[in-house]
């Protein structure tokens, strides 16, 4: 059954992550995937070192050039913990963003983004981060994964996901939404 939030952001982060290695521990799922910028959504998943829990961070640059949103203290807190950390350009930003910035344009990455955000802006990140996790090699090819995202600040949103490669896309299929906003 899925839970719906009255707000989205950060005050439903620890409910979300909870849900979501619940509904993990449920149906067997070994593989976590969750987007965090500082680190706060990630370290809420300390703890659970039987699973791989995989946290996806901003890209470097995202908001200053050159600037790592995380501190290294965090990620080397993470890491211990035995969360790996990912930080790389977003599948749905990267080249189009660019063309979008310096051409005034919208292209097919970010048409796809958009379409995703019908769901919330969770919805799509999450999608996107078990996407680049594959890609990356930290979770396995063709079994479900657990995605924790958010709105903005924080996890408001988990999907039981099934991702595939960047070049098969839609091949990536959602199973399940354990958590969302029900506004966004």
């Amino acid at each position: 059954m899925t839970t719906y939030w009255e707000q989205k952001g950060k005050a439903n982060s620890e409910a979300t992550v909870k849900l979501a290695l619940e509904q993990a521990r449920l149906k067997g799922i070994k593989d976590i995937v969750i987007a965090s910028a500082s680190g706060y959504s990630a370290a809420l998943c300390l703890g659970n070192e039987d699973l791989n829990i995989v946290c996806i961070t901003r890209q470097s640059g995202f908001k200053n050039p050159g600037e790592v949103e995380m501190t290294t203290e965090m990620r080397q807190h993470l890491e211990t913990g035995g969360i790996k950390t990912l930080t790389t350009t977003h599948l749905m930003a990267g080249l189009d963003r660019s063309l979008r910035f310096g051409f005034q344009g919208i292209y097919p990455a970010e048409i796809i983004a958009n379409a995703l955000r019908l769901f919330g802006q969770g919805t799509k990140v999450a999608i996107e981060i078990a996407v680049m996790a594959l890609d990356a090699g930290l979770i396995p090819y063709g079994v479900d994964v657990v995605a924790i995202a958010g709105s903005n600040e924080g996890a408001d949103t988990a999907l039981v996901i099934r991702p595939a490669h960047s070049q098969n896309f839609f091949d990536s299929k959602v199973k399940e939404i354990i958590c969302k906003p029900a506004e966004f």
